[in-house]
């Protein structure tokens, strides 16, 4: 039931609509506004089957001769026709049908006019008009589709917009009856609640709009002077109760017809609309201009919801600063928790005690031993000591001449050492461990801490919106056919301007789109990430500052021959910030062993560069964890962290090969000495700084392939050979000169990575 109700009503609507349209004209000769409507309606997926019997009603109160009936069942016919014969092939009306169909709807018009002596001027221009009146419709319903109302319409379907009002003001002008202007009753109605839901500039181009449009017809001036004296009126009580608009729009028609005398004497009738208007208005309930104010003010309320983004922001920045200090504490308490380690002279100290207190206790010898000879006795007791703890263990044979004759346990004096130095590695190995562990856990707190500290710095700092550009990009778009929905320009930091869009999923891939960011933002415009949003068939691009370079990359790699499985592994990722971290980690040997551990250090290496730890962490982190499993399986670990904002490049080795950046006329050697991941459980990293040039050719590569070659010297001298600018093909002849320098033969696992920056 409600379903019928809901199409009786869009019948009535439309039937309205039609009946004004038809009336609507230019000079009292031109039509073109009805039969356009008509087809653009129908574009805009409305009903054929309502709005049919829509026009026909509409038309044919206005215009009933048997010409105008046949007219008018033409031009619908020729919206029926094809529309279903589209429907039974299952394929959409192209737009450009439209501006077909809609012409030739008009051929009985024609004809009937040509019949009839009407002016060719006035047919050709209702024709010509119509197909202009058609395409500002779809100018502003095809939008309006995809966006909904609750969106800010850019200046050109504005300015479509107005023209429809002007269309409709010039229907109405000849509405009247006896006397009663529905044109005044509209437009007095209209302004009242614009005025109370909208902002003041509305109010008067809608006052000014309708009262162009009522010039249509004659010329004649008559309502564009008393529309805006009503507008004026209704404004200076905008903000007041709704009973002193109605009050001043009836005072201010007072004022037209007795003191400007604008309508050329006084009947009651006139005074009629402005009144009704009046009492309507105030008979609204608040809930419907409730309603209507969030619908002409949606775009006013983001002004709201951009202070409420940096309010949150404001509030997570002290959050996480708070957390950061946490994470800060938690590091220190940790710290202190490592346990200090004792001397070598100390732990000597201590194991001499020991042995002294077990071995020599009770014994007839050991005053004579420790008071007579105590210093002698102690000192060969330490170096017993120092050989048991380097080689494991010691024997008789360690043992001085003169002690083994004097003294009477020397086997149990050999068999304690050694029990107690072994004791004493495991405990040192497993305390190393434990501190070992609490250190990494210390290093991880302390990282976390600085992330949160950056975090909390970045989200802290207010948002600067620009809605100017916002409403620049979005009209800007829409004149290029690319649907922009919505916009969201905003500054962070000092050079970078982010743009967030909601467009069409065909309008992603348009040229047109970063290009015009670009000019209203007033600089090279990139997209760095596109995902869907909950509309259908509408995607957010966002769009960033480019940063001043760029880079592509190649990548070629070998086995060692009669191995399937490389002991090399790779990383090749973007991180925040425009920064590409390239990776190779060598695990020593080949096979399976090594590229497990190559392929563990590199994931961790990944993982923690894209968490956005610092250097010196990460490798000491991952230092620690691989020293942690004591399989005597190492990785090397070459590493190059790519800022593309300012064109620097930081190289971090632990054991790498050397890598080369090859420029246009020379070749650097870059080398960073240092030993591979595990072997010591603390390793001090050395970071290279180098500044890059637009074409600098960047290659890092395993010791696989920096071993084919004599030299570093050697293969600097090769690089500066290697004339193309592909950086894969620079990849693989790299390779191939390796293979070809070990008769092809691939004595260790190879990897080369060639970064190319422009």
């Amino acid at each position: 039931m409600k379903e019928k109700i809901y199409l009786f009503l869009r019948f009535i609507i439309f039937t309205v609509i039609f009946f004004i349209l038809s009336r609507a004209n230019i000079y009292g000769q031109i039509y073109p506004f009805a039969f356009s409507m008509l087809f653009a309606l129908a574009w805009a997926n409305q009903k054929v089957y309502l709005l049919a019997p829509a026009y026909l009603v509409g038309y044919l109160i206005n215009y009933n001769q048997f010409s105008d009936i046949i007219s008018a069942l033409v031009t619908v016919l020729m919206l029926l026709v094809p529309y279903y014969i589209h429907v039974l092939l299952k394929k959409p009306m192209k737009k450009y049908e439209l501006f077909i169909y809609a012409p030739l709807s008009q051929v009985a018009y024609i004809i009937f006019g040509v019949l009839g002596n009407q002016s060719i001027v006035s047919l050709v221009g209702t024709i010509i008009f119509g197909v202009a009146f058609l395409y500002i419709c779809l100018v502003i319903f095809e939008p309006l589709i995809i966006r909904g109302f609750s969106y800010k319409l850019t200046t050109v379907e504005m300015t479509c917009g107005a023209i429809i009002l002007m269309a409709l003001s010039s229907g109405l002008v000849s509405c009247n009856i006896y006397g009663f202007s529905l044109l005044k009753l509209f437009v007095s109605l209209s302004l009242l609640v614009i005025s109370y839901s909208s902002n003041v500039s509305l109010t008067l181009v809608f006052a000014g709009t309708m009262g162009v449009g009522s010039l249509l017809p004659g010329n004649n001036p008559l309502y564009i002077a008393p529309f805006l004296i009503w507008a004026l009126a209704i404004i200076i009580f905008k903000n007041q109760v709704k009973v002193l608009s109605a009050l001043a729009l009836v005072a201010s028609e007072v004022l037209n017809i007795f003191y400007f005398d604008l309508y050329y004497g006084f009947s009651i009738v006139e005074f009629m609309p402005v009144v009704i208007s009046s009492i309507v208005f105030i008979c609204l309930p608040k809930m419907v201009l409730k309603q209507l104010n969030l619908l002409l003010t949606k775009n006013n309320e983001r002004l709201a919801v951009k202070n409420v983004v940096n309010r949150n922001r404001e509030l997570l920045g002290r959050r996480l600063s708070s957390l950061s200090e946490v994470f800060y504490d938690m590091n220190e308490v940790f710290k202190k928790l490592i346990k200090k380690e004792m001397s070598e002279e100390e732990v000597k100290d201590m194991l001499y005690e020991e042995i002294k207190d077990s071995i020599c206790k009770g014994c007839s010898e050991q005053k004579h031993c420790h008071r007579t000879f105590g210093e002698d006795t102690k000192k060969i007791f330490k170096e017993l000591i120092t050989i048991a703890l380097e080689r494991g263990k010691i024997t008789l044979l360690d043992l001085p001449g003169y002690l083994s004759s004097r003294c009477g346990r020397s086997s149990h004096l050999i068999g304690e050492i050694n029990t107690l130095t072994s004791q004493y590695r495991s405990y040192s190995t497993l305390v190393g461990n434990v501190d070992t562990s609490k250190k990494l856990i210390s290093d991880q707190l302390n990282g976390i801490s600085g992330i949160m500290k950056n975090l909390a710095g970045e989200v802290d700092n207010i948002v600067s919106f620009d809605s100017t550009r916002e409403n620049k990009i979005i009209d800007e778009l829409s004149s290029n056919n690319i649907i922009c929905t919505d916009a969201v320009v905003y500054e962070k930091g000092a050079r970078s301007t982010l743009a967030s869009l909601v467009v069409r999923e065909e309008d992603i891939n348009k040229l047109k789109l970063p290009q015009v960011v670009s000019k209203i933002c007033g600089g090279k415009m990139a997209v760095y990430d596109v995902h869907p949003t909950e509309r259908v068939g509408l995607v957010n691009v966002n769009l960033k500052t480019a940063p001043m370079f760029d880079c592509v990359f190649g990548l070629a790699l070998q086995a060692k021959s009669g191995s399937s499985i490389s002991g090399d592994s790779h990383s090749i990722e973007r991180l925040d910030g425009d920064k590409f971290m390239f990776a190779i980690c060598d695990g020593m040997g080949s096979g399976e062993s090594a590229g497990e551990k190559s392929q563990t250090a590199v994931g961790l290496v990944e993982n923690f560069y894209k968490a956005g730890f610092d250097n010196d962490i990460i490798l000491s982190s991952v230092n620690k964890l691989l020293n942690l499993e004591k399989d005597d399986i190492f990785s090397t670990i070459d590493i190059v962290i790519v800022d593309l904002k300012n064109g620097i490049a930081d190289f971090v080795k632990m054991g790498a090969a050397t890598s080369y950046i090859r420029g246009n006329d020379e070749c650097k050697i870059i080398e960073c000495s240092s030993l591979p991941v595990g072997i010591l459980q603390d390793v001090n990293t050395i970071t290279k700084k180098v500044v890059l040039n637009e074409r600098d050719m960047i290659v890092i590569c395993s010791d696989g392939i920096n071993d084919a070659f004599g030299s570093d010297s050697e293969m600097r001298d090769y690089l500066l050979t290697i004339k193309t600018a592909n950086p894969q093909e620079f990849a693989d002849k790299i390779l191939e000169k390796a293979l070809a320098n070990n008769n092809g033969y691939a004595v260790d696992d190879m990897t080369c990575i060639v970064v190319k920056i422009f």
